[in-house]
């Protein structure tokens, strides 16, 4: 379905680009296929999902889908491994003194920041962290991912609301 609503959508992938003549843009849509009718399109690009071919970038040249998605994956497994740590660290932590206590102070301050984590999404999250601990307390990096402090505002950002879930 998004494949067709994609397509059916005005514009292409080469109207953002500097104007290119009309011979220029043949060729483009030719060796990317985009000439073939909307059916013959669809069945080349299912039957490159069956051989894990994602097809080639409109944006990169020279780059395939995959190679992008290769190039930023160990960044993306790494993240996702801290994201777990701080998940299971937070919320563990929390769900042990929630229940050493139960209807207390102990019980419900932990389990009112579990449910603030639950409802606040991570687009959020994410910058309210980061105008707090990289801007105003100037305690950690804005952006980049160059050292294990760098690390720690994405990381918090992606395991709040698994935290609060464990919790």
């Amino acid at each position: 379905l998004v494949f067709f609503m994609i397509r059916l959508a005005p514009g292409g992938p080469f109207d953002r680009e500097r104007t290119v003549s009309e011979d220029v843009l043949k060729n483009l849509n030719a060796y990317y296929h985009l000439d073939e009718p909307l059916y013959a399109q669809y069945f080349r690009y299912l039957g490159g999902l069956l051989k894990g071919d994602l097809g080639p970038s409109f944006k990169n040249a020279g780059y395939s889908v995959n190679e992008l998605i290769l190039l930023g994956f160990p960044v993306s497994l790494e993240l996702g491994f801290y994201a777990l740590l701080v998940a299971l660290a937070l919320g563990l932590t929390a769900g042990v003194m929630a229940s050493l206590k139960p209807n207390t102070i102990r019980d419900y301050a932990p389990m009112s920041f579990a449910m603030l984590g639950i409802c606040v999404p991570n687009f959020v999250l994410g910058p309210l962290l980061v105008l707090v601990f990289a801007l105003w307390l100037r305690w950690l990096p804005v952006a980049w991912w160059e050292g294990p402090s760098y690390k720690i505002l994405p990381a918090l950002t992606l395991g709040a609301s698994y935290a609060a879930y464990i919790a």
